[in-house]
C-alpha cells in the first residue's frame, strides 16, 4: 500500500492563507493611495490645483473624444476630453455644446505683464481700470491705452491673504462720476477666523487714496479655512448690489449652503450701505437671514447680466467636473451639496451620486462642464464692435487654460468656443470696455485686450 502525500495537503491551506493575506494587503494600499490623493487635492487650493490635476488626468486619456449629443446631431463638441462622471445631462443641450468660431480676424495682444493675480477689474474712465491684486492687497490703474500701470492706490483694507484669500473684487457705485464711490470684497481676518467682506470707500481727485473706508457687509458666519470665498460683485438697475459667496469648501462646513440662517454658498441682495434689499424672498421670515437672494451654491466666481433678457446669470465651481452656468433667480435652491454633476476630487461619490437637480426639487443648471473648466470671471458682450459676438458670454477658464466663449439662444447654450487657448495662462477676470474690447487678466499678471483686427 502506497504512502498518501500529507506534505501536499498541509501545503493546498497554507497557499490559500498566502494568497488571501496578499489580497487583503493590495486592498489595504489602495484605500491608504485613496485617502492620501484626497488630503492632497482637497479643493483648488491657489484655486485649482485639484482642477489642474482633474486636466491632468483628463489629457491623458483621449483627446479626441466627441460628445455622444454631438455625435447624434453630426455635430462636433467643443470639449475634446473624455467625462469625468457617469452623469447624464438633463436635457440634450446642457453639457457638450457644438464647437463654434469666430469668424472675425482678431487682434490678440498682452498689454500688461508683471503683475499679481489680478482678480478682479472695472471699466471707470474710458480705457482705464481699476484692478485688483488679491494677494498683495493692492489696487492699481491700468491704463489700456499705453500699458501703464500707477502706483498702488492708499486706503485699501487689510486683507487675509492666504490660500485663496484677498483683494477680490472691485466695482463702481452706478453714480461714480458724482460720488466717486468705489466696492471691494475681501477675505477678512476676524475673531473666529475669517469671512468674505464687502467694503466701500471715496477715490480722491488725483486718484491716490481709498478715502473713509469702510465694511459695509460680512457674509457670516467666519470660518477658519483658506478656500472658497465666492466674491464677485455687481449693481443691479435699481443701484443695489449683488454679491456672490462660497460656501467654503471643507466638509461639513460646506452643508451650510443649504442652511437659510448663514451667508455661506449664496448671492445675497444688498443695499449700497450693506443692508438687506427689502425685496429679497426671505425677509419676512425670522428664522432666516435677510439678505439671501438665492442658496445652494457652491464657490461662485462670476456674475453678469444678460443684456438680452435683463437675467443674472452666475458660473460657479463644482467639484471635480459638474462646474455649473445658472440663471439666478429670487429665492431658488440650486441643490449643493446635495446634488451635483461632479464628484469628490477623491473620485467617491458626491451624496451616492445623485445628479438630477429638478427631481430633488432643485434649479437645474443652464449649463455644466465635464471635465472641468474651472470657472472663473466673466462678462456678457454688450456691444456691436464685434457683431457676432454681441450678447455671448466670455468666461475665465483657470484649468484648462483659455477663455470660453459661450453662445446663447433663448437661455440655452447653442455653442462654445476656446479662445486664447495657446497663451498658457490661468485666466482670471473678463470684461468689455466702453468701446468694445475684450479684456481679461491672469494669474500670471498679465492683462490681455481682444480686438476686432484693422
Amino acid at each position: 500500500m502506497s504512502k498518501f502525500p500529507w506534505s501536499r495537503l498541509l501545503f493546498l491551506p497554507l497557499l490559500i492563507f498566502v494568497l488571501v493575506l496578499a489580497s487583503c494587503s493590495n486592498e489595504n494600499s489602495t484605500d491608504e493611495a485613496s485617502t492620501d490623493e484626497s488630503d492632497t487635492t482637497t479643493e483648488e487650493t491657489t484655486d485649482d490645483n485639484a482642477a489642474t490635476e482633474e486636466n491632468d488626468d483628463a489629457e491623458s486619456a483621449t483627446e479626441e473624444s466627441e460628445d455622444e449629443n454631438s455625435e447624434d446631431s453630426g455635430e462636433t463638441s467643443a470639449e475634446t476630453e473624455d467625462k469625468v462622471t457617469e452623469f447624464e445631462p438633463a436635457f440634450p443641450e446642457q453639457t457638450r455644446a457644438p464647437a463654434v468660431e469666430t469668424e472675425t480676424e482678431l487682434d490678440i495682444e498682452a498689454i500688461v505683464d508683471g503683475l499679481d493675480v489680478t482678480w478682479g477689474m472695472e471699466e471707470f474712465s474710458t480705457n482705464r481700470l481699476l484692478v485688483t491684486q488679491r494677494d498683495t492687497g493692492e489696487l492699481l490703474i491700468v491704463n489700456l491705452e499705453d500699458g501703464s500701470v500707477s502706483d498702488p492706490i492708499e486706503g485699501t483694507p487689510e486683507v487675509f491673504n492666504e490660500g485663496q484669500g484677498g483683494l477680490l473684487d472691485v466695482t463702481i457705485a452706478p453714480d461714480f462720476e458724482d460720488s466717486r464711490q468705489v466696492y471691494l470684497t475681501f477675505s477678512e481676518e476676524v475673531d473666529d477666523g475669517n469671512l468674505t467682506a464687502v467694503g466701500k470707500g471715496v477715490l480722491s481727485e488725483d486718484e491716490t487714496v481709498l478715502e473713509d473706508f469702510e465694511v459695509i457687509f460680512q457674509a457670516e458666519p467666519a470660518y477658519d479655512g483658506d478656500l472658497h470665498y465666492g466674491g464677485r460683485i455687481i449693481f443691479d438697475e435699481d443701484g443695489n448690489l449683488f454679491l456672490t459667496t462660497g460656501e467654503r469648501s471643507d466638509d461639513p462646513i460646506r452643508e451650510r449652503s443649504q442652511d437659510l440662517d448663514a451667508y455661506l454658498g449664496k448671492v445675497i441682495h444688498i443695499t449700497p450701505d450693506g443692508e438687506p434689499v427689502d425685496t429679497n424672498p426671505f425677509i419676512e421670515d425670522e428664522d432666516t437671514l435677510d439678505g439671501i437672494y438665492s442658496y445652494g451654491h457652491r464657490n461662485i466666481q462670476g456674475v453678469d447680466f444678460n443684456p438680452a433678457t435683463g437675467d443674472l446669470w452666475i458660473v460657479e465651481f463644482g467639484p471635480q467636473a459638474g462646474d455649473e452656468l445658472n440663471i439666478v433667480e429670487s429665492g431658488n435652491n440650486y441643490g449643493w451639496p446635495v446634488v451635483s454633476y461632479g464628484i469628490e476630487y477623491s473620485g467617491e461619490l458626491i451624496n451616492e451620486g445623485i445628479s438630477e437637480h429638478e427631481a430633488q426639487g432643485f434649479v437645474e443648471p443652464r449649463y455644466y462642464w465635464d471635465p472641468t473648466s474651472a470657472p472663473s470671471g466673466m462678462s456678457f458682450y454688450d456691444n456691436d464692435a464685434i457683431p457676432e459676438w454681441e450678447n455671448n458670454l466670455f468666461i475665465g477658464g483657470l484649468a484648462p487654460n483659455y477663455v470660453v466663449r459661450v453662445v446663447i439662444e433663448d437661455d440655452t447654450i447653442v455653442g462654445e468656443e476656446r479662445l486664447l487657448t495657446d497663451e498658457g495662462e490661468r485666466f482670471r477676470d473678463v470684461l468689455v470696455t466702453e468701446d468694445g474690447a475684450l479684456i481679461t487678466s491672469t494669474d500670471g499678471g498679465k492683462i490681455y485686450k481682444v480686438t476686432a483686427a484693422e
